[in-house]
This record gives C-alpha cells, sequence and structure tokens, in this order.
C-alpha cells in the first residue's frame, strides 16, 4: 500500500491544512515565532509517515513514526501556548486537540502493526 492511501497520512495532512487556517490569524510578530513552530511541527507529522514508509525496514519505519508521534506531541504543546497568549480561542482549540488525538491513536495503531510484523 502506498503511504498517501492510508488514513493515518491523510488525517495528518487534515491536521496541517487546519493549523495553516488558523497560525494565518496569528499576530504578524509571531510569524518567525510560535506561528513558524507550530507549522513546522504540524508538517512534520505527515512528512515523518512518509519517509518511515518509503524506509527498507521495519526498525527504521518505527523510529520515523516515533518522530511522527512526538511532533504531535510538541503541536499540542505549542497550541497550549497559543492559548496561552490568546491567539487562539479554545472553541477553535478542541477541534485541533481532537484531530492530534486521533492522529495520534492511528500511528500508536501503525507501529503496533509494524511492531508485529
Amino acid at each position: 500500500m502506498e503511504y498517501t492511501e492510508l488514513e493515518v497520512w491523510k488525517e495528518a495532512r487534515i491536521l496541517v491544512n487546519t493549523i495553516y487556517q488558523i497560525s494565518k490569524l496569528f499576530p504578524k510578530e509571531e510569524m518567525y515565532g510560535l506561528t513558524s513552530q507550530i507549522r513546522r511541527s504540524a508538517v512534520s507529522v505527515p512528512s515523518n509517515i512518509a519517509e518511515g514508509c518509503g524506509r527498507r525496514t521495519s526498525a527504521d519505519t518505527i523510529q520515523f513514526l516515533h518522530i511522527a508521534r512526538g511532533s504531535l506531541y510538541e503541536l499540542e504543546t505549542q497550541l497550549y501556548l497559543a492559548v496561552d497568549q490568546n491567539y487562539l480561542e479554545k472553541d477553535e482549540f478542541r477541534p485541533l486537540l481532537n484531530q492530534i488525538l486521533k492522529c495520534k491513536k492511528l500511528i500508536n495503531g501503525f507501529i503496533k502493526y509494524y511492531k508485529n510484523n
């Protein structure tokens, strides 16, 4: 199966697109600060899933899936900081957290799959 057909990769792309839409509303002075960091963390998730799928061994794939999962935790923390700074409203925050949780669960399932094969 091609990585572009994986539900985990598709859900990560949805997350990235939502992050880009929401972060456009952040203050301009954050363009090279929190906005940039949030976007990089989000982009890292589907990118590392794709790179992991391109690796030859399960161990390599699992390593990149762990990196993708770590980026989700990093992104989650950055979004909490955005709420703390009043760049993000709580009603915008909750759906993002739900999408992050969905991606975490899918990545965890994918890691288990690779560990069992």
